[in-house]
C-alpha cells in the first residue's frame, strides 16, 4: 500500500512529468510541415536549422543534388577529397536530420583522424579496400578492413579515420543523422588553427622538440 500511495502522490507525479519533459528535450522535434527548404541567404539568426524559403518559391530542384556524382581531386597531402552533401550544399535537407558525403581516396590516401560532433556516421564502401576505425573515450580502437558493399558505423562524436589499403582508388559514401554534422579534422585543428596553438603547448602535449612542431605546422601552411 505504501508504494501505491507514493505513486499517487503529487511529488511523484511532478517528478515523473519532469523526467519525461527532460527526456523529450534530448530528441529532435518532429517537423511541423512537409518540408522547410533552407533559405541560406537569410540574415536572421536561427537555431537548429535555417529559415524556410516561402513555399511558393520552392521547386523540384530544391530536393535534387548532383554534388556526389563526380570524382573529387585527391592531389593533396592526404590523398583525399570529400564532397559534402549537407544542408549548406543541399538546402532541401533543412530540418530533415540527414546528410551524406562522397569520399574519394587515392592509393595510400587517408581521411585523417577527425570527428563529427553532431552526428553518427555510417560508412559504405562503393569501390576499393579501406581500413575504417574509431577510438572510444577509453582509448579503445575498433577497426575493420572493408571491401565494396560493406559498411561500418561510427558512434556520434568519436574520433575516427579511413585509410585506403587497396592497390587502386577507393570510393565511399558516408551517411549522417544530421543535416549539418560538422567536422573537426584533428591534425588541422591542432597544427593549423587561427590563431595558432603555441608551439610549446603542442611540444609538451606530444613530448617532442618545438622544432618538430614547427616542421609539422609548415606542412599545413602555418607557423
Amino acid at each position: 500500500m505504501a508504494s501505491l500511495s507514493i505513486a499517487r502522490s503529487p511529488f511523484f507525479l511532478i517528478l515523473s512529468f519532469a523526467v519525461l519533459l527532460l527526456h523529450s528535450c534530448y530528441a529532435d522535434p518532429d517537423p511541423l510541415q512537409d518540408f522547410c527548404v533552407a533559405n541560406l541567404e537569410a540574415q536572421n539568426i536561427s537555431v537548429n536549422g535555417f529559415t524556410c524559403k516561402p513555399s511558393s518559391t520552392v521547386t523540384s530542384d530544391d530536393f535534387f543534388f548532383a554534388g556526389l556524382a563526380k570524382e573529387g581531386d585527391t592531389g593533396n597531402i592526404f590523398g583525399l577529397n570529400v564532397s559534402s552533401g549537407d544542408v549548406l550544399n543541399f538546402p532541401g535537407l533543412n530540418t530533415l536530420g540527414v546528410s551524406m558525403n562522397r569520399v574519394d581516396l587515392a592509393p595510400g590516401g587517408t581521411n585523417p583522424p577527425h570527428s563529427h560532433p553532431r552526428a553518427t556516421e555510417l560508412v559504405f564502401v562503393i569501390d576499393g579496400r579501406v581500413l575504417v576505425g574509431f577510438v572510444t573515450t577509453s582509448n579503445a580502437l575498433f577497426s575493420k578492413v572493408l571491401n565494396a558493399g560493406e559498411s561500418f558505423v561510427i558512434p556520434k562524436g568519436l574520433i575516427h579515420f579511413q585509410f585506403n589499403v587497396g592497390v587502386g582508388k577507393a570510393l565511399l559514401i558516408t551517411a549522417f543523422d544530421s543535416q549539418l554534422p560538422g567536422v573537426q579534422i584533428i591534425p588541422v585543428a591542432l597544427f593549423a588553427s587561427s590563431p595558432s596553438i603555441p608551439n610549446q603547448v603542442l611540444a609538451k602535449a606530444f613530448q617532442v622538440d618545438e622544432q618538430i612542431v614547427k616542421g609539422i605546422k609548415s606542412k599545413f601552411g602555418s607557423s
